[in-house]
């Protein structure tokens, strides 16, 4: 058999982890560390992997209940190799080291089983979409694979430089140790009113010194996603959408 096809087959590589193309993710496991990986996202692997959802304590329950934000997880373990994917998203790999790394859970596809991870509040009076009261902060050291729906820009903040704005719909994470003010620049004394008919609202301050890191799109990824039918199902909206059809994920 002969197929343009075969310019795309596996990538052979001595790295854990490693992109087999910008939206596919490749780790290999030896039996050793396990990996921590979105549930649904494993699209194929070869070896002999397990594959069990992650315990979450009654605490981990509560606090996903309450705030919105968590990982659900599954623990893969063995010897192979596993490909990892969602919605055909971009992914990043990010080493975490000392400084952390503050992530909305819906970016996440995959970390180290050695990384921590807990819910934070962030500097905000209101829930807002896109980025709200509360966030995932990651420590430790060890990989992380991020999502983004399209190539991402990536920010830096300088102490010496004056604070980054960004539209709190676009965030996808940055550096636990920068400072962050959500403000909204509105005529209105009312939270949910936008600036004038410019379609702009909501935005995130950051200042400090780390990075900030910024997708071409103001919407999250559906998980798991079953569309209904019209222009309202198809961006999640109803309750024949999306959000309807995904009652408890992190797009709700």
């Amino acid at each position: 058999m002969q197929s343009p096809l075969f310019a795309h087959a596996d990538n052979q590589t001595g790295e854990r982890y490693s992109l087999q193309n910008p939206q596919l993710l490749r780790v290999a496991l030896t039996g050793r560390d396990d990996v921590l990986a979105r549930k649904g996202s494993m699209v194929a692997y070869q070896g002999s992997i397990e594959f069990d959802a992650e315990y979450q304590s009654g605490q981990e329950r509560r606090r996903r209940r309450q705030t919105g934000e968590g990982l659900d997880l599954m623990r893969c373990q063995g010897e192979g190799t596993v490909y990892f994917a969602n919605l055909a998203q971009y992914v990043h790999l990010v080493d975490i080291e000392s400084d952390g790394l503050t992530v909305d859970s819906s970016y996440v596809l995959a970390l180290d089983s050695t990384l921590n991870f807990q819910v934070i509040a962030v500097d905000s009076q209101y829930g807002i979409s896109g980025t709200g009261k509360y966030q995932l902060n990651i420590t430790g050291r060890g990989k992380v694979a991020l999502m983004t729906s399209g190539e991402p820009l990536m920010l830096r903040v300088g102490r010496e430089s004056t604070s980054i704005n960004v539209d709190s719909d676009a965030i996808v994470a940055w550096s636990a140790g920068l400072r962050v003010q959500m403000q909204a620049q509105t005529q209105s004394s009312t939270a949910r009113s936008r600036r004038g008919n410019t379609g702009e609202g909501w935005e995130l301050g950051f200042q400090g010194e780390g990075y900030v890191l910024v997708q071409p799109s103001e919407l999250l990824p559906p998980q798991n996603a079953r569309i209904g039918s019209g222009v309202a199902a198809q961006f999640g909206m109803g309750d024949r959408g999306s959000h309807g059809q995904n009652r408890g994920n992190d797009w709700n």
